[in-house]
């Protein structure tokens, strides 16, 4: 092998070679001499010329055993060095080839490591780790916010833009409205990137999906993938720096020399740095881990690092970082992620799942929450079904963000607020929850909110009343309640709410319960906002007999004191006791009521909806299925009125036969019945004018069709008893206990007018 003559100055600025190095490695790779030979050239011992070559290795970075590093070596230089190259220093070409070969010598030696450490997940109570990427892996594209939500400067009323205090789109209250880059696109635009998020956003699955993407070779295929669990890092024996931390790191999967290759890439930038969990830290470590990684990533700025950190822990600035927050899942991924979670077990379960959801927009906003998404999934998993009692299903996540995420990571936090249990954390959040909710507050600043703070934990043994004290404390216990659990969060800059709408109610309804304020409660029956309270606060109490008899007088007392409504109820009794069937007979009391209505009432505007609530089910009754039919002709749509008379002139009825003649000949006079397509307006004179005629007959000859228009109050008091009638039932059918006899005279007594005694 030829080596240029002034190869041994190039060699040893490039690998910083000793003497006496040089001089053992011209005689061993240069003249092809054997180590008994270049002892005796040389004068020295045979253990000598072995310790120059382990030198040699080292500062070459060749790894593996004996006559391999000989052999890796000679390779390496046969390829380099074989022909005469110009005077000056090593080219880049030649330093980039061999630092990209020991990228690649490296990435395989931890990519074992790399794949046990990042390549699953197992939260909560999954009874195994699943995989995290591949065929069968759960992960889902996670999407980032680039301003950081807490700290934009927006007023409550801006917060509130598209949520009406009563009427609310309870999805709107928590959605973020700014545009969401990919997770992965933002870690290719930064080279630096704090990436924080609240409990169970995601943080470190998005971290171990890096690590794995990177050693896949599907990302930085260039670079070495170094994970560091920072807490790990803070704790570790002898307290390492980051460089050794690092190089034990890899030394655990076998790589020779690891502080020495280590420091080589990292200097090259060749280091894809994952640093997880910065809040995680101990308090007493915290100054140490934040100087280290100010120090490590300024030290080795050409390198890649991603922090994570939860978004409410204390203020680590790094200058040359930037911020980026986690967003919540939308319904796309929420649906993606469910499909990996039961693709291997169900997949029809991910189908009913989803629909499910759709069906219960309460539950479906924690689902926006990566960590609470997997719990319903391991819940949905077990039953095929979420639980008829709610309060239950958001009890056992609060238990997941009040304890179990950090115990199950065997994290040990600062307990700013030490003096509080977990069920006084709890009642803190109901006394928030329900003081708030009561004053239409879903957002609140953070004065507020200390306000609230400070006079709940004045009130605790040993408590330091002293004002300022009490200042800081309620300052250190909203921080902390944000940072450690994330049930309380900072939509704007000192503007905070609930993390959900539905932690929001479920803390409103367990101070209800806890003080047993049902009069309270049922003040607001009529009140669409509350109607999850009290769905929630039934579920909620041992026996529910109190509160249950409590609605049902506040609703009876909404119509009982004008009278043209209870003449209505009086026409719908006596409309129920004229047919047959009466076994459902709430059911067939709201049937009749909302037909009795249709006319008068055009808000409600799908027949049959509220009696099913109640336990009816179409085709029960002739005479039922009769009115059913005709009303159906009413509706103002486009119905086949052909379709509906046939159908009810073959029930063969014993109806009068005046009656049936008169509607046999509505029949006949259908409007454009051979013309359809003329029935465009259906305000049309001719079509209103038959409508009108058979209203006429269906109010004199079947007793149903209320003639008398309503004025705005009655319509709104009728709307109200329909609705509070829907929420009693509800509650009735919410998994709640309630005695028999209770739920035997509520149900006998519905709909019924003030001067019918229940039977």
């Amino acid at each position: 092998m030829s080596i240029p003559e002034d190869f041994l100055k190039q060699l040893e600025q490039y690998s910083e070679l000793s003497h006496r190095e040089k001089e053992v490695f011209l005689e061993i790779f240069g003249n092809s001499k054997n180590r008994v030979n270049v002892a005796q050239e040389l004068n020295i011992s045979e253990s000598n010329v072995s310790t120059c070559l382990t030198g040699i290795y080292k500062k070459f970075c060749i790894t593996g055993n004996g006559p391999v590093k000989e052999s890796r070596l000679r390779e390496y230089l046969s390829k380099r060095y074989s022909q005469q190259k110009p005077s000056g220093d090593l080219t880049t070409d030649d330093v980039d080839d061999s630092i990209d070969t020991l990228v690649q010598e490296i990435r395989n030696q931890i990519k074992p490591y790399i794949k046990e450490k990042c390549g699953t997940m197992r939260v909560l109570d999954m009874p195994k780790p699943i995989e995290l990427t591949g065929k069968q892996g759960i992960y889902t594209n996670v999407n980032i916010l680039e301003a950081i939500t807490g700290r934009r400067r927006l007023k409550v009323a801006e917060l509130m833009q598209s949520c009406d205090h009563d009427n609310f789109e309870r999805l709107g209250l928590s959605r973020v409205k700014q545009k969401r880059v990919s997770g992965l696109e933002v870690v290719q635009r930064y080279s630096k990137l704090m990436v924080l998020g609240k409990p169970g956003a995601g943080k470190t699955t998005f971290l171990k999906y890096l690590a794995m993407q990177c050693i896949e070779g599907r990302y930085q295929a260039n670079r070495v993938p170094l994970f560091i669990t920072l807490k790990d890092f803070a704790e570790a024996p002898k307290k390492p720096d980051i460089l050794k931390f690092i190089a034990e790191q890899l030394s655990s999967c076998g790589v020779t020399h690891a502080s020495v290759i280590v420091e080589k890439l990292l200097k090259q930038g060749k280091g894809l740095v994952l640093l997880d969990g910065l809040d995680e830290v101990r308090e007493e470590d915290t100054n140490r881990v934040l100087r280290q990684i100010r120090e490590f990533s300024d030290l080795f700025h050409t390198n890649q690092f991603v922090i994570t950190c939860r978004i409410a822990a204390k203020e680590y600035t790094f200058e040359s970082f930037t911020e980026v927050e986690m967003a919540d899942f939308d319904e796309k991924q929420i649906a993606i992620f469910v499909q990996n979670w039961f693709q291997l077990t169900n997949p029809v379960k991910s189908e009913r799942f989803i629909q499910k959801l759709k069906e219960n927009e309460p539950i479906q906003e924690l689902a926006s929450s990566p960590l609470l998404l997997t719990l319903l999934c391991l819940v949905f998993g077990d039953s095929g079904d979420f639980p008829a009692n709610r309060s239950e299903l958001y009890q056992e996540g609060l238990d997941v963000l009040l304890k179990k995420w950090d115990a199950k990571r065997n994290i040990e936090r600062e307990q700013v607020y030490k003096n509080l249990s977990l069920q006084r954390k709890e009642d803190l959040l109901s006394q928030i929850g329900l003081t708030t909710f009561e004053q239409k507050d879903y957002f609140f600043k953070q004065k507020t909110a200390e306000t609230y703070i400070a006079d709940f934990i004045r009130n605790l043994r040993n408590a330091d009343t002293d004002p300022e004290v009490l200042k800081l404390d309620s300052e250190a216990v909203l921080k902390s309640i944000e940072a450690q659990h994330g049930l309380l969060v900072e939509r704007a800059k000192g503007i905070y709410s609930f993390s959900h709408l539905t932690f929001h109610e479920y803390f409103a309804a367990r101070e209800i319960v806890a003080n047993s304020a049902w009069e309270s409660l049922v003040e607001h029956i009529t009140e669409i906002r509350w109607q999850e309270v009290f769905l929630l606060a039934a579920g909620m109490m041992r026996k529910a007999d109190d509160l249950l008899v409590l609605m049902k007088s506040k609703i009876d007392s909404i119509v009982a004191f004008d009278n043209k409504l209870q003449y209505i109820l009086d026409t719908v009794y006596n409309k129920f006791l004229s047919v047959k069937y009466n076994n459902k007979g709430a059911g067939v009391r709201a049937f009749y009521l909302e037909h009795a209505l249709f006319f008068s009432y055009s808000a409600i505007d799908s027949c049959g909806e509220f009696a099913r609530a109640f336990g009816f089910t179409d085709y029960i009754d002739p005479e039922i299925d009769f009115d059913d039919a005709l009303t159906d002709a009413l509706e103002m749509t486009d119905s086949d009125y052909q379709e509906c008379f046939t159908y009810a002139l073959s029930l063969n009825l014993n109806l009068e036969p005046e009656f049936q003649n008169l509607l046999q000949k509505l029949k006949e006079q259908i409007p454009f019945q051979d013309n359809p397509e003329k029935r465009i307006e259906r305000e049309d004179k001719i079509i209103k004018k038959w409508l009108n005629q058979l209203r006429e007959l269906i109010i004199k000859y079947r007793k149903i069709c209320y003639r008398e228009e309503l004025n705005d109050e009655q319509i709104e008091l009728i709307w109200n008893y329909y609705n509070a009638n829907l929420l009693l039932n509800d509650c009735l059918n919410s998994d709640c206990y309630v005695s028999r006899e209770v739920r035997d005279k509520i149900e006998n007594s519905l709909f019924l007018p003030i001067k019918i005694k229940p039977c």
